[in-house]
């Protein structure tokens, strides 16, 4: 598994060509969030999988929001950087099902202030779970939030439940560069071992 993780990179520069058929990719991305792990096995991660035209559609409507509220003098930059992740093969939505959080706040009501932050650790497993089962087979991807900005028009765009509310965007495809060597800060500010 450590080995998969170091392959986990952010990759801006993406393809449309993937080096498997996307039915492959599409049950890689259904498997790796099966497994990822839930707090009370809630199973609460959602996620619509994107391809081609429609995960250029929801690049569109970040570019038409952020349109909005990005200074016209910046706004070139921001247009550059959606239409990199347009570019891409497609886009995993990542959600978190309020519903079944709700359930389990009302079903186990000592630990109801802990369910939205456990909620919040799932998805976030099963993020990483995707992005390093597509680095493993040589699909590069990036996570990115456009959420909340973008939340009512992918829930009307593709009739989704209300229920379910957006946690992170991934848009993979081709590596079409070299990514940047990844940097750490010293282990001495992160860690603590003892006995």
């Amino acid at each position: 598994m450590l080995d998969n993780l170091l392959k986990r990179r952010s990759q801006y520069a993406l393809g449309e060509s993937l080096p498997i058929p996307k039915k492959e990719t599409d049950r890689l991305i259904r498997e790796a969030i099966r497994q990822a792990p839930s707090s009370f096995n809630s199973q609460s991660s959602r996620a619509v999988i994107l391809f081609g035209e429609e995960s250029r559609k929801f690049w569109h409507l970040v570019e038409e929001a952020l349109r909005i509220i990005v200074p016209e003098a910046d706004f070139p930059k921001t247009q550059k950087r959606i239409g990199g992740f347009a570019a891409g093969a497609g886009t995993v939505l990542f959600f978190e099902d309020q519903s079944v959080v709700g359930e389990l706040q009302e079903k186990f009501p000592l630990y109801a202030e802990n369910f939205p932050i456990w909620s919040e650790h799932s998805t976030g497993m099963a993020q990483l779970a995707v992005w390093t089962t597509l680095a493993d087979v040589g699909i590069g991807a990036s996570l990115q939030h456009y959420n909340p900005l973008v939340d009512d028009k992918v829930a009307a765009t593709w009739d989704l439940p209300e229920s379910w509310k957006l946690r992170a965007q991934l848009p993979f495809g081709s590596n079409e560069a070299q990514v940047a060597e990844k940097t750490f800060i010293d282990d001495s500010y992160r860690f603590r071992t003892f006995g």
